[in-house]
């Protein structure tokens, strides 16, 4: 390497100013550091690079923005500022925490768990037709979760409550495939993929049903499908899937291998596995009855009995408990190969408490009607905004675990976070009792046992309850 009077440098003279360049500008706290892969910057880079060509020349070498060597030496950084940070793509593509993609994914096939799809989702319209008995209204409520089938077996469930009734007869209804993958984005052009009955085995079409079969009732709801469901060549995002890797248990006969095999089972909501003779269990009735210095913790195992563990499930509203093919069954067989020999669970559904929302709603900037209250809040422009405020709750609602409280604070900040919104008032929630699925289908209204909160007060549930939301929006009123 020569400079420009054409004095030779040697290699051992670059690499001495390199180092004081290095020494004086604090390199050390880039490349792999003890937080991880530090990148250096662009701007860092071009101040090296300066540094090293007055060194290496002269100090007053022409190094302003509008030099030629300036722009060389700008370019040599920007593709340096490049390589660093493919080195930081690489280091962090190697770690379950940071890796991203494609390098994520390749991650969770070493474990065994290669990403899971997404269900499909797309729209049917419901359209009402006949006549319910005398004395019933010719009213009908389709829960959130009610199941649909195909000619060819595809499972789909409705995505949210609607209501039908002779005066608005007809709706365009929010669809969800039951199983995941791209086998699933069904076509209403293939004879075996056109949704059109529903599943008489769904308990939350009990009521449907029966009075569908009474004398006198020519009630019928319609299924039309016309456009293609959507979204099953889709995999999980990154945050979720980084989630259950980040779960995923190195061996087979665990606690957590039972808990991550479980809730990749469709349906499955949440699940909790309580293994009573693992460890301290505050609910046993015999917790407190005994000698702490004679017996630890718990009282001693029957050697002669087998040996139990309880998976408490969470089901979503589209699950079907029991009987051939239910969620039970579905859930038993996919620990079956996970439990030790002589190991049994006990497979138990948990409590399902619905969730509903009373508050009046003061709204500043939005497009909605004028007039009365009643107009004001029956305009679909209204009927949009109470849609998108239920969504936001329910996304809060579905995060919850086992026992964990519903909080009216989080339910306002929720609701406080739609565009729009300026004040959310008078805020009660309402709880249902366990195993509540929707309206009735036959008179239309509430069962008996709806609890009303104090304006403020929180939802408390026991160990085994959970919480899900009941996305009626006739609570929620404009001001």
């Amino acid at each position: 390497m020569a400079s420009s009077a054409g004095t030779r440098i040697d290699v051992a003279d670059v690499l001495a100013v390199d180092a004081t360049v290095a020494r004086t500008t604090g390199a050390g706290d880039f490349g792999i550091t003890t937080t991880g892969f530090n990148a250096k910057p662009f701007a860092r880079l071009l101040a090296e690079k300066l540094a090293l060509a007055r060194a290496l020349f002269d100090e007053s070498l022409d190094l302003t923005s509008g030099s030629a060597i300036r722009k060389l030496l700008e370019v040599s950084a920007l593709e340096d500022a490049r390589t660093w940070a493919a080195l930081s793509t690489m280091y962090d593509n190697s770690f379950v925490t940071s890796a991203t993609g494609d390098a994520l994914g390749r991650l969770g096939d070493e474990l065994g768990l290669p990403r899971p799809y997404l269900e499909a989702r797309g729209k049917v319209k419901l359209k009402l037709t006949g006549k319910a008995p005398p004395g019933t209204p010719d009213l009908v409520d389709i829960p959130r979760g009610a199941r649909m089938l195909t000619p060819g077996g595809h499972h789909v469930a409705t995505d949210e409550t609607v209501t039908l009734s002779t005066a608005d007869p007809e709706k365009d209804v929010a669809v969800v495939a039951f199983f995941p993958g791209p086998e699933h984005d069904l076509d209403p052009q293939q004879p075996n993929e056109k949704i059109d009955s529903w599943n008489e085995l769904d308990p939350a079409l009990a009521d449907y049903f029966a009075v569908a079969r009474a004398s006198q009732s020519t009630l019928k709801i319609e299924i039309q499908h016309t456009a293609k469901l959507t979204g099953g060549e889709l995999q999980w995002p990154d945050a979720r899937y980084r989630d259950l890797l980040l779960r995923a248990p190195r061996s087979i006969w665990t606690v957590d291998a039972i808990q991550i095999a479980v809730s990749l089972v469709p349906a499955v909501r949440q699940v909790q596995v309580r293994d009573a003779w693992g460890g301290l269990d505050l609910n046993q009735s015999i917790f407190g009855d005994f000698n702490f210095i004679q017996r630890l913790f718990s009282s001693e195992r029957d050697l002669g009995t087998p040996y139990y563990l309880t998976v408490l499930v969470a089901p979503t509203p589209a699950a079907i408990w029991e009987g051939p093919g239910g969620l039970r069954e579905s859930v038993e067989s996919a620990i079956q190969d996970l439990r030790p020999i002589s190991i049994f669970p006990s497979v138990e559904r948990g409590d399902v408490v619905g969730i509903g929302i009373e508050a009046n709603l003061v709204v500043d900037g939005l497009p909605l009607p004028t007039g009365t209250t009643q107009t004001v809040n029956q305009s679909p422009a209204a009927q949009d905004l109470k849609r998108r405020l239920l969504e936001r709750v329910r996304r809060y609602v579905d995060g919850l675990g086992f026992g964990e409280p519903v909080r009216a604070a989080e339910v306002t900040s929720n609701l406080m976070a739609e565009p729009g919104i300026a004040d959310v008032r008078g805020l009660r929630l309402l709880r249902y009792p366990p195993e509540f699925d929707a309206l009735s289908f036959v008179t239309g209204t509430v069962p008996a046992g709806v609890q009303k909160t104090a304006c403020g007060d929180n939802v408390i549930l026991d160990a085994t309850s959970i919480a899900e939301l009941v996305d009626d929006p006739v609570g929620l009123t404009i001001v």
